[in-house]
């Protein structure tokens, strides 16, 4: 079997959504202290039920091609669909439900070898048709389907065709040399069933894909419940298919501290946390015996404030730059994040190929700088308009707000705080309806993932960037095949973010996953190895496979 694995390339770390700030992070890359290990679990048990607490509702529903998947969202999809590729622990991005991608010479041409023998769950076979039909209704070229932000992300595919039973050609108009992680696109890309592509009524709702579960029911803002899917394609080292679990239920709880309490009770069997204070409680349970902990910065996202610089006065830079220096951020992380987690200075997180120590982000507070700037703005602008800060309806969130509300009224800035539901925020976000906003993105990986999010004119570049330098480092990213080249464009696409100061950066975010000692899956050395046999990823970004989950409960 011939792989995409000499060919690194990262996630889309993002796509339909990006997630609002709770709160960001930083430390060891993955911290499995506390939790237990393959030698405490023993042998995985089939059977059982767990309840998942997931930190939001997915409102929109799961038809792929048209959806808007935050972290919770992706976690059910993980559990219901596969993905073309999946990253392994190098971040290398390797065959899953292919059997083989591989590009041509110049790669502007990959062929995608399918599996044989795998069927969806409801019974039909996977075909190079049906999977020809996901990559163009995901890119806006299948009737029936209106695709969404896809559109641009798979915009540089030119054609799209089955070449065979189980053979798909997909040729580009440039060279494309991370492709097989936009296969992937941070989980999102999965594939789903010719009914469900082509279910005019219910596609959102009436789930199908080859994953490890399928769909039982959904009771919106309640729960989510899957079951085994018994015909699953990958095989457990006991012979038998995945998952081990008969069933798993996701249970959206928007609020972190009810979450934290909920797993205390024993209503939750695990959850996702990436909040300062629910990493205090959650250390406490930890250190009483009530709950093991799993933490990972690894291939991290950042947290940081989304602006709109299309519009005044943030498409002035003396603006920005006055908001970034009016942050004293060594007090930011001891009064918002407790003390914990490492601050950001560019969106690169270390272990990135962009990755800089120094990317010339001001890291210090300077007020008088500040005013002066904000002063040398209206001297020629007029008066600062009143901004709006839009964050989440979390306790989290309104503290960032207020911090920040207070921050800006020492140099002069009026700033109203407005609290939105993550989908509202969301829908602001690409209708560009907003000033500031809260958000978290970027997960690491191959800084290409990253290109719809800053090139000009693109719907999911919610800042409204319009930066030539930038466009043209994105573009020659994207082809240029010789690992120091892409390196050192990568590292200067950051320094253009440090100058420029297009998104205020706050810290990289750690990750949680939190369970009851009796659930086991879900750490690094209890986590299912993929389908080639290389190592399972180690980021928690954008969630985790659920096919291994087990319980002794």
């Amino acid at each position: 079997m011939t792989s995409t694995r000499h060919r690194p390339a990262r996630l889309l770390g993002a796509l339909a959504v990006v997630l609002l700030l709770l709160a960001s992070c930083g430390g060891k890359s993955d911290d499995d202290s506390g939790a237990p290990t393959a030698e405490d679990a023993g042998e995985p048990v089939r059977g059982g039920s767990v309840t998942y607490g997931l930190e939001a509702e997915t409102g929109d529903g799961w038809c792929l091609q048209e959806s808007q998947l935050a972290i919770s969202g992706i976690m059910v999809a993980r559990s219901i669909y596969d993905t073309l590729t999946a990253p392994n622990a190098e971040g290398e991005y390797v065959p899953y439900l292919a059997e083989a991608v591989e590009p041509n010479d110049d790669f502007t041409e990959w062929t995608i070898t399918l599996r044989d023998g795998v069927t969806f769950h409801d019974g039909s076979p996977l075909t190079a048709e049906v999977v020809k039909n996901n990559l163009d209704a995901y890119r806006g070229q299948y009737e029936g389907r209106a695709s969404l932000l896809f559109v641009f992300v798979l915009d540089n595919i030119d054609t799209v065709e089955a070449t065979g039973d189980l053979e798909v050609t997909v040729t580009t108009e440039v060279p494309w040399v991370a492709f097989p992680a936009f296969l992937h696109s941070s989980g999102r890309l999965g594939i789903t069933a010719q009914a469900q592509l082509d279910d005019a009524e219910a596609c959102d709702r009436d789930l199908i894909g080859t994953g490890p579960f399928s769909l039982e029911s959904w009771d919106q803002d309640r729960e989510l419940v899957a079951v085994k899917n018994p015909d699953y394609w990958q095989e457990a080292p006991d012979g038998e298919p995945y998952p081990y679990l008969d069933e798993i239920r996701f249970a959206p709880i928007v609020e972190a501290e009810q979450r934290v309490n909920a797993l205390e009770a024993g209503q939750l069997d695990l959850l996702h946390a990436s909040d300062a204070p629910s990493f205090l409680s959650l250390d406490d349970l930890a250190e009483a015996g009530v709950v093991t902990n799993r933490d990972s910065t690894a291939f991290a996202e950042v947290g940081f404030t989304q602006i709109n610089t299309s519009k005044p006065p943030f498409d002035d830079e003396r603006v920005r730059q006055a908001l970034v220096l009016a942050i004293d951020r060594e007090d930011y992380k001891e009064v918002i994040n407790r003390g914990l987690f490492t601050r950001a200075t560019g969106p690169f997180a270390e272990g990135s190929i962009g990755y800089l120590d120094d990317a010339g982000y001001p890291t210090e507070q300077d007020l008088e700088a500040a005013r002066d700037l904000i002063a040398e703005y209206e001297a020629e602008e007029g008066a600062l308009p009143t901004i709006t800060f839009q964050t989440g309806t979390t306790a989290q969130g309104q503290q960032i707000a207020v911090y920040l509300q207070q921050a800006y009224e020492d140099i002069g800035v009026r700033m109203d705080i407005a609290n939105l539901q993550q989908d509202k925020l969301i829908d602001n976000a690409i209708s560009g309806d907003f000033d500031m906003q809260a958000f978290r993105n970027y997960p690491g990986g191959d800084p290409d993932e990253l290109y719809v999010w800053w090139k000009s004119g693109s719907p999911v570049n919610f800042g409204r960037i319009d930066d030539p330098e930038i466009d043209r480092l994105l573009d020659e990213g994207r082809s240029e095949p010789d690992p120091e080249a892409r390196a050192q464009i990568y590292q200067d696409l950051n320094r253009r973010f440090g100058e420029q100061l297009w998104s205020f950066w706050s810290s990289w975010t750690t990750w949680r996953i939190a369970s009851s000692p009796d659930v086991f899956g879900y750490t690094l050395d209890t986590l299912p190895k993929l389908p080639d046999g290389s190592d399972p990823f180690p980021g928690l970004a954008t969630g985790h496979p659920t096919l291994g989950l087990w319980t002794t409960s």
